[in-house]
Order: structure tokens, then sequence, then C-alpha cells
């Protein structure tokens, strides 16, 4: 489900750094928003990155 259908976006991993230098995991997640798009004359509903919603690599439905 964390993956953008127009960009590939998803999930990056990375490190928390705290005050002491002391590393613990975390995860960088993609801003998604699930919308209906017209792809081929059909309407869909699909995951969608926001980054791409406003660049308008989608067309709404």
């Amino acid at each position: 489900m964390a993956k953008c259908y127009a960009t590939g976006k998803k999930v990056l991993f990375g490190k928390n750094v705290s005050h002491s230098h002391k590393k613990t995991n975390r995860t960088f997640k993609p801003n998604l928003k699930r919308v209906k798009i017209l792809e081929n004359g059909h309407v869909k509903r699909v995951w969608v990155s926001t980054r791409a919603l406003r660049s308008r690599l989608v067309e709404r439905a």
C-alpha cells in the first residue's frame, strides 16, 4: 500500500540520531492520498503521492 502508483515512491529507511549520537532505526513514508484516477477510459482508485498530484502526473476522475 505504501507505494505511489504514478512515481513509484515507497518507504525509505534511515536513522534517528539523538543528541548523544545514539542511532535508532526509523522510516520515511511518502505522503500518499487515495484518489480516483482516469486510466484508459476507466476509473480506478489508487494511492498517489501528493507530489504526483501537484505536478499532474495523473488525471483525476
